[in-house]
C-alpha cells in the first residue's frame, strides 16, 4: 500500500499529536493539508482516520502506518544532516520531499547506513524498525565512524560526513572513497589507516568524519 504524499503528511501530524503530545485529535486548521484535499477521503476509506466536523481523529488502525511515516521523515532528517550536510530550513524541506521515497525497504537501508539512530536532529525519538531490532540481537553495528574501530580492524568506506571542501579533497586524494576497503592500523596518538597499498595518518576529528561499514 502506497499512500499519497498528502495522506502521509496528515498521518504524520496526527501520530505526533496523539502519540507524543497526548492529544486526542487535531483541528483541520492545525494540519497543513487543506480540508478539501482528497487525502482525507483516502485515509477515511482505509479507516486510518475519522473526521467529525472540523476535528480529525487518528484511529487505532492508522497508528502503525503513522508511526512508519514519522520514522521515515526523521530518518530523512538525519540523512540530510549526517550525510549530505544540509541544515536549517532547507534540510527540513528536503527531508519532507525525501521521506516519501523511503518505501519498500529503502528506509531500512538508510537506517542501517546511519547506524540505527535513536533520535532526529531535533532530539525527537525515531521509532525503531525491524532492522534496529535485528541489529541489537545480532550485535551488528552497521555503519560506524572510523574512530569506533579498533587497531587491526577493517571495513568498507560507506560515506564521508564532511561539508568542508578542503577536507573532502584531502580524503579523496588519500583514496578514502565510498566502496574502498580501509584498515585501521593505529589509534594513538593519531589514527593511521591503510587504503590499498598506502598508509596515512590523520587526527581524531577527521577520523570521525569517515564512516565505515564493518
Amino acid at each position: 500500500m502506497k499512500l499519497s504524499d498528502k495522506a502521509e503528511e496528515i498521518l504524520e501530524a496526527l501520530w505526533i499529536a496523539c502519540e507524543e503530545e497526548g492529544k486526542s485529535y487535531l483541528e483541520m486548521e492545525e494540519i497543513k493539508v487543506p480540508a478539501a484535499d482528497p487525502a482525507y477521503g483516502e485515509l477515511t476509506s482505509l479507516a486510518f482516520i475519522e473526521v467529525r466536523e472540523a476535528r480529525v481523529y487518528l484511529r487505532s488502525e492508522g497508528k502503525d502506518e503513522g508511526k512508519r511515516t514519522v520514522r521515515r521523515h526523521r530518518l530523512a532528517e538525519r540523512l540530510m544532516m549526517d550525510v549530505l550536510n544540509i541544515r536549517g530550513d532547507h534540510a527540513e524541506d528536503k527531508a519532507c520531499e525525501f521521506e516519501h521515497l523511503l518505501h519498500e525497504g529503502v528506509d531500512a537501508k538508510v537506517c542501517t547506513m546511519l547506524n540505527h539512530p535513536a533520535t532526529c536532529p531535533h532530539g525527537k525519538p525515531i521509532p525503531p524498525g525491524e532492522c534496529c531490532d535485528e541489529a541489537r540481537r545480532s550485535g551488528d553495528l552497521g555503519v560506524v565512524p572510523l574512530t569506533e574501530l579498533k587497531a587491526g580492524e577493517e571495513g568498507e568506506i560507506a560515506y564521508l560526513a564532511t561539508g568542508d571542501d578542503i577536507k573532502m579533497r584531502k580524503l579523496m586524494a588519500m583514496g578514502v572513497l565510498p566502496g574502498n576497503n580501509i584498515v585501521l592500523m593505529q589509534v594513538f596518538p593519531s589514527y593511521i589507516f591503510r587504503v590499498g597499498y598506502s598508509e596515512f595518518a590523520i587526527d581524531s576529528n577527521l577520523a570521525r568524519e569517515i564512516f565505515v561499514r564493518k
